[in-house]
C-alpha cells in the first residue's frame, strides 16, 4: 500500500473553549493524528467516491490556550511543512469568561487565482498581513457566506482538466459533472499557500450560495423545473450536495452535533466507501415534501457572548405548489427558537443580503406579486426575475416581512442584545446599512454585506447599483410596489457607508456591548482600510 500524503487542509473547523475539530483529506486511507501541546486525538479516514477525509476532534482543552498542532498520517508528520514560510498553525481556544474581545472576519465570493483579472484577493491580502502580525490582533474566527466554489464558471486550468476526462462540446460543457470534478475545484480553491494557512489557523464556518451549484439556483420553481428538464442537472445537484456534505458541512457542526447526527455515524463510522449515504441524502436535500424539506444545513455557533445563525438561504427553499419561501416552516421555526437567548450580540449569517440597496428591494418585492398573474404577464415577470437575478429575502416578501419581526422581537425583549446584525455576501459590493422599526427597539439593527473576496462586478453595473441607493429611485420603486399591490415593509433603512467596489473583506470587533465594523478592501499594496464603523444606536 502507497504512503498516504496530505492532499488538502489541514482545516480548523469548529472550536470552542474546550474542543476542536480539524478537518483534512489524505492519497489513501490511514490514521490521522493532530497533536495540541499535550492534548491529542486520531481518526482513521472515511471514503467518499475514491477520496480519503478524517474529521479529528479533540477535546479536553484548556480554555484561552494557544495551541501549537501537528498532523500525522499513520504516525508521519505532514503538518506544519517543514519549509513553509508562515507561522505555525495554532488552536487558539475561546475563554469561559464573557466579554472578551471576540473578532469575526467574513466575505464572500472568492475565485482561485487562475481565473482572470479579478484584482487582488483579499483573504490572501488577510492572511499575508496576519502572519505578520501578532497573534493577539488575530480573529478567533472566518465565516465563509457561500460562493466558496464556482460550478458554473471554472478556470483555465480546471477547464483544460476537464477536458483530459470528457468532451467538452457536449452539455455542460467546461460546468462540472460529478464528485471528483467537485473535489478538484475545492482542492484548486483551498490549495494555495496563503488561504491553506489561513483556514488551518482560523477556525471556519461557511455556508454556500448559488454558485457552489450554479448561478441563480432555486431562484423559483420555473427555473427549478427547467433545470430538471438538463439529462445533466440531477447527477450535478447529488454531486453538488454529497461535496458540500463533505468540504464545508461536516466541519460547521460541534462535538455534540456530530455525536447525535445519523450521517455523520453512517459515514465516519461505517465500512468500505460511504458515497451511497450522502447520495440518498443529497436526493433528499431537493425534494419538498408536504411544504418542507427532509434536510437542515442550517446551524448555530456560540463564541462566548456572541451568538451567531447561519441560515441556508438556497436549498432550502419553499417553490412548490404556488408557495415561495426562503425557508421551510420548521426551519424558520428552528431559526425563531435559536434567536432566542442571552447574549450580547445575535449575528445573522445569510448568503443572500436582507436589506439590499431599497430601490431594488422595492423592485424584487414587486416582481414576485406580477409572477403570481396568469398569462403573458407572469411568464414576462418570471423572466425578468431569472434575467436579473431577483431573488434575495426581498422577492420571497412573505419571508423578508417574518425574519424582520423576529428581528423586532429579538430587540425588543428582555434579554435583548446590544446589536443583531445580517451578514451577507452575494451581490459583489459592500455596504453596510441601518434599520429603522416604527417600534422603539433595544437592540441596534444592521445590514452588512462584504463581497466579493476575489471576483468583480462589470463596471456598467456599479453606477445602478449606486443609484439603488437615491432617494428619488426609492421613492418611484416604492410607488411602482405599490401599484402593484404590495405593501410597504415595516423597516425603513439607510446606508452607513457604501456602495465599495472591489475584493474586500469584513471584520466585526465585539467586545462586551461594543460592536465595531471594519471594511478592508484589497489594493495591490496590500488592504486598505475603507471604513471604521460603531455599530449603536
Amino acid at each position: 500500500m502507497s504512503q498516504a500524503e496530505l492532499v488538502l487542509g489541514p482545516l480548523l473547523r469548529h472550536v470552542d473553549a474546550t474542543s476542536a475539530t480539524v478537518w483534512v483529506e489524505t492519497s489513501a486511507p490511514c490514521e490521522v493524528a493532530v497533536e495540541a501541546g499535550t492534548a491529542g486525538a486520531r481518526a482513521p479516514t472515511f471514503e467518499v467516491s475514491g477520496h480519503h477525509y478524517a474529521l479529528v476532534v479533540l477535546t479536553g482543552l484548556e480554555p484561552a490556550a494557544s495551541l501549537p498542532y501537528t498532523v500525522r498520517l499513520d504516525g508521519r508528520a505532514v503538518w506544519p511543512e517543514p519549509d513553509s514560510r508562515f507561522p505555525a498553525s495554532r488552536i487558539r481556544t475561546l475563554p469561559t469568561a464573557g466579554g472578551a474581545l471576540f473578532r469575526l472576519l467574513c466575505g464572500s465570493c472568492r475565485q482561485p487565482n487562475g481565473f482572470g483579472a479579478l484584482g487582488s484577493d483579499a483573504l490572501e491580502a488577510y492572511a499575508e498581513r496576519m502572519a505578520r502580525q501578532p497573534e493577539d490582533t488575530w480573529p478567533q474566527a472566518l465565516l465563509l457566506l457561500g460562493d466558496q466554489v464556482y460550478a458554473d464558471e471554472t478556470t483555465v486550468a480546471t477547464r483544460r482538466w476537464l477536458a483530459g476526462r470528457r468532451d467538452l462540446r457536449r452539455a455542460p460543457g467546461s460546468e462540472v459533472t460529478d464528485f471528483e470534478e467537485y473535489a478538484h475545484l475545492y482542492r484548486e480553491t483551498w490549495g494555495d499557500p496563503a488561504m491553506r494557512w489561513l483556514i488551518s489557523t482560523l477556525p471556519v464556518s461557511m455556508i454556500f450560495d448559488d454558485h457552489d451549484v450554479r448561478d441563480d439556483w432555486n431562484t423559483s420553481e420555473a427555473w427549478r423545473e427547467r433545470m430538471r428538464r438538463q439529462p445533466w442537472w440531477e447527477g450535478r445537484l447529488r454531486a453538488a450536495f454529497m461535496s458540500y456534505w463533505v468540504y464545508q458541512h461536516l466541519g460547521n457542526l460541534g462535538p455534540a452535533e456530530l455525536a447525535d447526527d445519523p450521517t455523520v455515524a453512517d459515514v465516519l463510522g461505517g465500512p468500505g466507501d460511504r458515497a451511497e449515504v450522502l447520495r440518498e441524502l443529497a436526493d433528499r436535500a431537493d425534494h419538498e415534501l408536504d411544504g418542507r424539506k427532509d434536510v437542515r444545513w442550517s446551524y448555530r455557533r456560540q463564541f462566548g457572548r456572541v451568538r451567531l445563525l447561519v441560515i441556508d438561504s438556497r436549498a432550502g427553499r419553499i417553490l412548490g405548489g404556488g408557495r415561495r419561501s426562503m425557508l421551510d416552516e420548521d426551519e424558520f421555526r428552528w431559526v425563531e427558537d435559536n434567536a432566542v437567548g442571552d447574549h450580547d450580540h445575535l449575528l445573522i449569517g445569510s448568503s443572500l443580503p436582507w436589506l439590499l440597496p431599497p430601490a431594488f428591494s422595492h423592485l424584487e418585492s414587486a416582481n414576485e406579486r406580477a409572477c403570481t398573474r396568469p398569462g403573458r404577464r407572469g411568464r414576462f415577470a418570471e423572466w425578468i426575475r431569472q434575467a436579473a437575478d431577483l431573488e434575495h429575502w426581498a422577492a420571497f416578501r412573505d419571508s423578508f416581512d417574518r425574519l424582520s419581526r423576529l428581528i423586532v422581537r429579538i430587540g425588543q425583549s428582555r434579554d435583548a442584545p446590544a446589536t443583531v446584525s445580517v451578514l451577507s455576501g452575494d451581490v459583489h459590493h459592500s455596504y453596510v446599512a441601518g434599520a429603522r422599526f416604527p417600534w422603539r427597539l433595544t437592540s441596534a439593527v444592521f445590514q452588512l454585506t462584504c463581497s466579493p473576496l476575489h471576483n468583480k462586478v462589470p463596471w456598467y453595473l456599479r453606477g445602478v447599483l449606486r443609484a439603488g441607493w437615491w432617494s428619488v429611485a426609492e421613492r418611484l420603486a416604492r410607488r411602482w410596489s405599490r401599484w402593484a399591490g404590495v405593501e410597504p415593509p415595516e423597516v425603513e433603512w439607510s446606508r452607513t457607508t457604501g456602495p465599495h467596489f472591489g475584493n474586500a473583506v469584513l471584520t466585526l470587533e465585539l467586545a462586551g456591548r461594543r460592536a465595531e465594523a471594519i471594511l478592508e478592501c484589497a489594493r495591490p499594496e496590500g488592504l486598505v482600510e475603507q471604513a471604521r464603523l460603531p455599530l449603536a444606536l
